[in-house]
């Protein structure tokens, strides 16, 4: 995986798919897509500061991923109140920009290290 961007409530991230990622139908296995999207989540969600970890998730499988494509996850904040936060990741393949997956991430932190911790979104 690569780091694109972070910024603030906000994260881009890639990655390749080789042939080591695919599950028995030849396809990108869901662990992998799930893995890119919550390595977005976690850029994001701790992009201000402090100590973020993950709630929970989910993950809506679109479109297979297909070896040789590069996947990128975009994540954006949704939402912030007191300790909790909620992302969204987009998963699309980079060339098309078909959609691969959309995920849900549920945030908490655990510590407020900072200014940028308690900055509004």
């Amino acid at each position: 995986m690569a780091l694109l961007e972070v910024a603030p409530g906000r994260s881009r991230v890639s990655m390749r798919i080789t042939p080591r990622m695919a599950n028995g139908h030849g396809i990108c296995h869901g662990g992998m897509i799930f893995a890119l999207a919550d390595s977005a989540f976690a850029f994001a969600s701790n992009s201000r500061g402090g100590t973020v970890v993950a709630a929970g998730a989910t993950v809506d499988f679109l479109s297979p991923g297909v070896i040789g494509e590069e996947l990128e996850a975009t994540a954006t904040v949704r939402h912030l109140q007191g300790k909790s936060g909620i992302y969204d990741v987009t998963v699309r393949e980079s060339t098309s920009q078909r959609l691969v997956a959309e995920f849900r991430g549920r945030s908490l932190r655990l510590s407020n290290e900072g200014p940028a911790a308690r900055e509004p979104l």
